[in-house]
């Protein structure tokens, strides 16, 4: 594709993995306390692609927050309290935590990323299909009770090769187009392209992403001239409208 061509929304892996190398750069300079993400090389190749370029990202053991709880903050090697404002949180009153595990992976077929999730409790017993929902924003609850399987599937995993629930990447090129706005390749800064996908993949899903990298995201798009950037919600709802 030649720079001056209108931009598709989509991606190359090459590009993805430029894409994912400063997610995880960002991720760790804003808040290096949290669960970081990790790029995990592909040990066999989907697509004839370098090893060094075929991989996913990783982010594991999310835990869910309820709001209405008592909450701490947990890391791998201790417990302290503190506010509500980080990702990391889990119940301090409730004998059932659910704990998530991330993975965002390239579709070859639509060229763009694709959120993989799997939540279990912390005895490792995969959550149900309604435990999921009630762990979803409201928001996105309604929509995936009006839709039942139109924004979110349950399919096998490419790489790990288990059932992995996954929010479907059909309107995704669509909505990446209007938040970044740019008019032609020579306008897009595909570094920041993970950056802008996630502030609006983890509201729909409740990944809950540090205020500072949404802000890096949100300037970039901003410096590109973009229109009205989708929430969370609106993403959602381009994929039930499909």
């Amino acid at each position: 594709m030649s720079n001056l061509e209108v931009w598709d929304g989509t991606i190359s892996q090459k590009d993805f993995y430029v894409a994912a190398r400063t997610l995880v750069e960002r991720w760790k300079q804003v808040n290096p306390s949290l669960p970081q993400w990790t790029w995990i090389p592909s040990k066999s190749t989907l697509m004839g692609s370098s090893c060094k370029e075929e991989g996913y990202l990783s982010l594991e053991n999310m835990f869910h927050i309820d709001r209405n709880e008592e909450c701490l903050i947990v890391d791998s090697f201790s417990e302290r309290e503190e506010t509500d404002d980080v990702a990391t949180l889990v119940h301090s009153t409730s004998n059932e935590t659910h704990i998530y595990d991330f993975h965002i992976v390239y579709s070859f077929s639509y060229k763009v990323p694709v959120l993989y999730f799997h939540g279990y409790q912390s005895d490792g017993q995969p959550l149900s299909m309604d435990e999921i929902e009630n762990d979803l924003p409201p928001s996105s609850s309604k929509i995936l009770r009006e839709s039942k399987w139109t924004y979110m599937t349950l399919g096998e995993h490419p790489y790990v090769r288990r059932p992995w629930y996954t929010l479907h990447p059909c309107a995704t090129s669509d909505w990446m187009k209007l938040l970044l706005g740019g008019t032609s390749m020579k306008d897009l800064d595909i570094s920041s392209y993970l950056l802008s996908w996630l502030s609006v993949v983890g509201q729909a899903i409740g990944l809950r992403i540090p205020l500072e990298l949404q802000q890096s995201s949100n300037s970039s798009s901003s410096r590109r001239g973009a229109t009205k950037s989708p929430t969370g919600t609106e993403a959602v709802e381009a994929r039930s409208g499909q």
